[in-house]
């Protein structure tokens, strides 16, 4: 897990989808790429939206983006 994700998911609450995705699009873990799931889901792109999350190893989630963060960063917390 790259040590920027919890400020990742500190932009995505500030609404700056497009500098979170710059810190997750490199990166090659599966919290990485739940990050970027939520990223494009954000941003209306349902069918990346899809490819990401399979790359985490998840389902789409069904809750809210403010409750996906807050999931994504108990994950974290471990």
């Amino acid at each position: 897990m790259t040590a920027d994700l919890p400020r990742a998911l500190d932009l995505l609450e500030q609404g700056d989808w497009q500098a979170a995705h710059d810190i997750v699009e490199t990166e090659d873990d599966t919290a990485s790429a739940w990050v970027h799931a939520l990223v494009h889901k954000i941003e209306g792109d349902d069918w990346n939206a899809g490819y990401w999350y399979r790359r985490a190893g998840r389902e789409r989630f069904k809750g809210t983006v403010s409750e996906e963060i807050a999931a994504i960063r108990a994950e974290i917390a471990g």
